[in-house]
């Protein structure tokens, strides 16, 4: 202790110095340790088939042809539906990296969609989302399709998949660590 006190005494600048450091040790811990305590929720539905916008005040192409009515399918008309396509189950990687719940590939009104499913994802720094040509929580960049950043740790979400995408290519979905490049958790879809 007397000679921690002989390195600070009458040195302002090595207290000023020691001060910052610990600060800098700090802002480090909680960056690196507060996303394993932090969760976050997200609640989405999945997206309703896009249907186009009716225009008024246009006459039918044929004008001897009466307009169809508008009020006969109200309160008649069936839910837009969904097929799912691929699914599986998010993987347990260790203690601090890992997922519980459902991953499914949908196709809902011409797009395709992952829809995490009542989700349980262990929180980390820089988290993303990317579908992988891999098995097994291999992630290769050369490889995958980026989705984009992780919306929740806990819930339901979607990411639209890009139309250009083959989705019968890819075989996993992978939820990839970019700080530290470290596998988060996956699915491998069937």
């Amino acid at each position: 202790m007397t000679r921690l006190r002989t390195v600070f005494a009458g040195h302002p600048y090595r207290i000023a110095a020691a001060g910052a450091l610990a600060l800098a040790g700090l802002a480090l811990a909680w960056y690196l340790g507060s996303p394993l305590f932090i969760r976050t929720y997200a609640d989405e539905a999945l997206p309703v088939p896009r249907t186009p916008a009716p225009t008024f005040g246009t006459a039918p192409p044929n004008a001897s042809e009466p307009m169809p009515s508008t009020s006969a399918g109200i309160g008649n008309a069936s839910p837009p539906t969904s097929v799912v396509l691929a699914r599986g189950q998010l993987g347990f990687v260790d203690d601090l990296h890992n997922g519980k719940g459902e991953v499914r590939i949908v196709e809902a009104g011409g797009r395709r969609f992952v829809r995490f499913e009542s989700v349980a994802i262990t929180n980390a720094p820089d988290v993303h989302i990317y579908l992988s040509r891999d098995t097994g929580g291999r992630y290769v960049e050369a490889n995958t399709v980026y989705l984009g950043p992780l919306k929740a740790t806990n819930g339901s979400f979607n990411y639209e998949i890009p139309a250009s995408a083959d989705v019968a290519q890819y075989k996993s979905v992978v939820v990839w660590c970019r700080a530290f490049a470290t596998l988060i958790t996956w699915a491998d879809l069937q």
